[in-house]
């Protein structure tokens, strides 16, 4: 039976590329501003009830920038982009509950949460789909 796919194109290669450096660009700063105000980090991670705030930041910058430089070079894409997934749905679920937000944050909270939830779509699709030959993993 023959294949019925193609191989990936130097454009596809590229444009699997600018979605890793897009995606990136969310998850570095972000975890450069956790480890450099580590402290509010922790207090923030504290003010919503979950336990082991220290611990919880420390993940939240191991994922946000070490994954985060992971995924923009392309290294064990697919094993990185389903924590980085991961992470970005529990990070929905437990910091973006519109459902019991106030009214004045209802909005705010559910935009949130909904693009952490496209965020985590995007990511599962690099890691169905690879990271292209522009890549550490050239796959």
């Amino acid at each position: 039976m023959a294949s019925t796919t193609t191989p990936p194109n130097a454009a596809q290669d590229t444009l699997a590329l600018i979605g890793r450096a897009l995606i990136a660009y969310l998850f570095i700063p972000a975890g450069i501003g956790k480890l450099m105000g580590f402290a509010g980090t922790v207090g923030y991670i504290n003010s919503v009830g979950l336990p082991l705030p220290e611990v919880g930041a420390a993940i939240a910058i191991l994922v946000e920038l070490v994954l985060g430089i992971a995924l923009l070079v392309g290294f064990k894409t697919r094993w990185t982009a389903i924590a980085m997934a991961i992470f970005t749905v529990a990070a929905a679920l437990f910091f973006h509950k519109y459902w019991s937000a106030p009214d004045a944050v209802k909005m705010m909270q559910q935009i949130n949460f909904n693009k952490n939830i496209a965020i985590a779509g995007g990511l599962l699709a690099l890691s169905a789909f690879g990271p292209g030959r522009f890549s550490v993993d050239k796959k």
